[in-house]
């Protein structure tokens, strides 16, 4: 079994959908504790490392074989849990930024939460040493995103994020990371010559293959 921990519902049908094309028969439990990025956006990741340790241990108690993050913001605090959870705790958007560090080294980051811009930018830093390769992390954040994120206007919120997307210069850019795993449905939008990445599907490819296997 694969336990997720989101911090939005919305997560839900996404993973069980990639799930269902790619993996059919694999146990999902998903844990969703909003309150989690509410407090990581005001006090910092940090501040919620203990609960989500928590919430990690128990998921294995309950049988979990792997555990993953589908929230950058928390993403790091969730992978330091792996030291006492005795099973994989995968972020899911690390195999997003080890693809945007073999791009090329000019990587723009978009989020709709400041709070995930740094978490996501120190993750392709970490990714580039661990290739060898200099990288320059660049961040923006999506003016207005959010709002109609929280307002449940997906289509406006991915119709910014692509056209934020597509503002981006192939002159100053070798590629385009799309943050938040809610992003996601914004790559298919973008007409940019860039690569644009997001994170639930290789995110999920890496989980479900660390549960199968453990």
């Amino acid at each position: 079994m694969l336990a997720l921990l989101h911090t939005s519902p919305v997560h839900v049908p996404v993973f069980d959908a990639l799930r269902d094309a790619g993996r059919p028969g694999l146990p999902l439990r998903h844990l969703v504790h909003e309150d989690l990025l509410d407090r990581a956006r005001r006090d910092g990741p940090e501040a919620v490392a203990g609960e989500v340790r928590d919430v990690v241990v128990r998921a294995v108690g309950d049988g979990a074989r792997a555990v993953l993050c589908t929230c950058s913001t928390i993403g790091g605090v969730a992978e330091a849990a792996a030291a006492f959870a005795g099973v994989p705790v995968l972020r899911v958007d690390r195999p997003m930024a080890s693809a945007a560090v073999a791009a090329g080294p000019r990587i723009v980051v978009l989020a709709a939460l400041e709070s995930t811009l740094g978490p996501t930018a120190a993750l392709i830093e970490e990714e580039g040493r661990r290739a060898g390769r200099a990288v320059e992390v660049r961040t923006l954040l999506v003016d207005g995103a959010w709002a109609r994120f929280e307002a449940g206007d997906n289509d406006g919120y991915v119709g910014l994020v692509a056209a934020a997307a597509d503002a981006v210069s192939p002159a100053d850019a070798d590629a385009v990371v799309l943050a938040q795993a809610s992003m996601a449905p914004a790559e298919r939008l973008t007409v940019t010559p860039l690569p644009v990445l997001s994170s639930p599907r290789p995110g999920f490819a890496a989980a479900a293959e660390a549960a199968l296997s453990g």
